[in-house]
């Protein structure tokens, strides 16, 4: 069980990211704000999560006290040399996902800590490979499941997950969208 000095403050509003947080049983209060995701053009692979996790940290700047501690992270699917966010709608969702059939991507997640002295940030690259995806099975997928607020277009807990998914090398909690045992690990070490 983990004691923390620090009043942990997760500023995500991320479903899975707040379900692990509560499975880890950690103590924490969710702050969320509207941070505008634009990165420098020329960054690449994780210095875009790292990038967009500390420009989120940095947002609640002014707004930390003594004892807090704030979470904050982004996650993206680099693939082909691109990054490959949460899908605009259908049509790009159905587009991301067949880029990524019979291939392998990697899901990229960064994790901003910050306290009013201090800010660290770690990522974590997990290499998913998909069998070849048949049109049908993406539309059934994105039909069904609707992942359109999910970097790739996907989860891998999902349909799509269990059906299409041959290997992964890396950990399977950060494709969901959180390294939890890196995060876990961190925090114990405060």
């Amino acid at each position: 069980m983990l004691k923390s000095n620090y009043k942990i403050i997760l500023a995500s509003g991320s479903p899975r990211r707040q379900q692990f947080f509560k499975d880890m049983d950690l103590d924490f209060e969710i702050r969320l704000k509207d941070v505008e995701e634009i990165y420098p053009s020329e960054l690449k692979s994780s210095e875009i999560t790292d990038f967009l996790a500390e420009l989120k940290a940095n947002a609640f700047e002014s707004e930390l006290s003594e004892n807090e501690l704030l979470i904050t992270s982004d996650t993206i699917v680099w693939h082909n040399e691109r990054a490959l966010g949460k899908p605009k709608d259908y049509d790009d969702a159905f587009q991301i996902l067949k880029s990524l059939s019979n291939s392998m991507h990697e899901v990229i997640t960064s994790v901003c800590f910050k306290t009013l002295s201090t800010s660290h940030t770690f990522n974590e690259v997990t290499k998913v490979t998909f069998c070849e995806l048949p049109d049908e099975s993406i539309k059934y997928y994105l039909d069904h499941y609707k992942p359109f607020d999910k970097a790739g277009a996907y989860g891998i807990q999902e349909w799509i997950g269990l059906i299409g998914i041959t290997k992964i090398e890396g950990s399977y909690t950060n494709v969901v969208g959180l390294p939890t045992q890196k995060v876990y690990d961190y925090l114990n070490k405060l």
